[in-house]
């Protein structure tokens, strides 16, 4: 059997430009898969010790009061971009004030606090990914 170069040489094109990590593709007479392994190994791995790395961070601060994400979606700090942030590591927030928006299928989800406290730890970047029940707050 003849490989045809071309075909895979499309292929990872299509890989790179359309950002994937893997692709497929058949015909009658041939079946071409291609992908990008060992990339996805290496941001799987590095993934997993930046969960080690928060998890530790969490555990930390056990005795304070966790706010936790309602869903999965994008962490905002503030309104918009370059805007004030809603809430600052020190600053004393009221049980219901807004302490970062999470955006989800293009609605922005506002995150209300469930207790009275001082912020003690952000947990979250701006533009960060969170997951469902994820830690984003700590209160003291």
């Amino acid at each position: 059997m003849k490989i045809d170069k071309k075909i895979i040489k499309e292929l990872t094109d299509y890989l790179n430009e359309f950002n994937l990590t893997e692709l497929e593709y058949s015909d009658n007479k041939t079946s071409v898969k291609v992908s990008k392994s060992s990339e996805s190994n290496f941001l799987e791995n590095n993934s997993q010790k930046i969960v080690k790395k928060k998890e530790d961070k969490i555990s930390e601060y056990e005795t304070g009061k966790k706010i936790t994400s309602p869903i999965i979606g994008t962490a905002y700090l503030a309104p918009e971009p370059g805007g004030k942030k809603f809430i600052d590591v020190g600053k004393k927030i009221k049980k219901g004030e807004t302490v970062m928006i999470i955006e989800a299928m293009k609605t922005m989800n506002h995150v209300p606090s469930p207790y009275d406290g001082v912020v003690k730890e952000i947990n979250v970047e701006d533009g960060q990914p969170v997951e469902f029940g994820q830690t984003i707050v700590v209160l003291n």
